[in-house]
C-alpha cells in the first residue's frame, strides 16, 4: 500500500491553505477536516508547527474568539498573501497532476 504520508508530505500545506479559505477555523476543527479523508492522519505534532510557519509567512492570520465551550480559541483566517499563494499552489498542483496522470495512465486500476 502506498506510503500516503510521504505523498501528501508536499501537497499538506495546500491542503490546509484551502480549508481555511472556505471558512475561518481553529486548530482541532482543521484537523477534523483533514482527518475526515480516509486516507490522512494528521497529528497535532504535525499541524500546529505547519499553522505557525503559515503565520510567520504571513500566509495566515490568527485571532482568539471565544468559544461556547471554555477558553477562547485561536481562529486561522487567509492573508492576502495567503489568497495568491493558494491560486499560485493550486495551478501548480494542476500541472503535477496532469503530469503524473499522463505518466501514471489516469486513475484507472487497469492502467497500472
Amino acid at each position: 500500500m502506498p506510503d500516503y504520508a510521504q505523498l501528501l508530505k508536499g501537497t499538506l500545506e495546500g491542503c490546509i491553505l484551502k480549508l481555511i479559505s472556505n471558512e475561518p477555523t481553529y486548530g482541532y476543527q482543521l484537523a477534523e477536516q483533514i482527518n475526515a479523508y480516509p486516507f490522512v492522519n494528521i497529528t497535532e505534532g504535525t499541524l500546529y508547527p505547519m499553522l505557525l510557519r503559515l503565520e510567520r509567512r504571513k500566509l495566515i492570520s490568527a485571532s482568539f474568539r471565544p468559544s461556547p465551550n471554555g477558553p477562547s480559541r485561536k481562529y486561522y483566517t487567509l492573508t492576502e498573501e495567503g489568497v495568491i499563494y493558494l491560486e499560485e499552489f493550486c495551478k501548480a498542483w494542476n500541472n503535477v497532476a496532469k503530469m503524473t496522470d499522463s505518466i501514471l495512465g489516469g486513475n484507472s486500476e487497469e492502467s497500472v
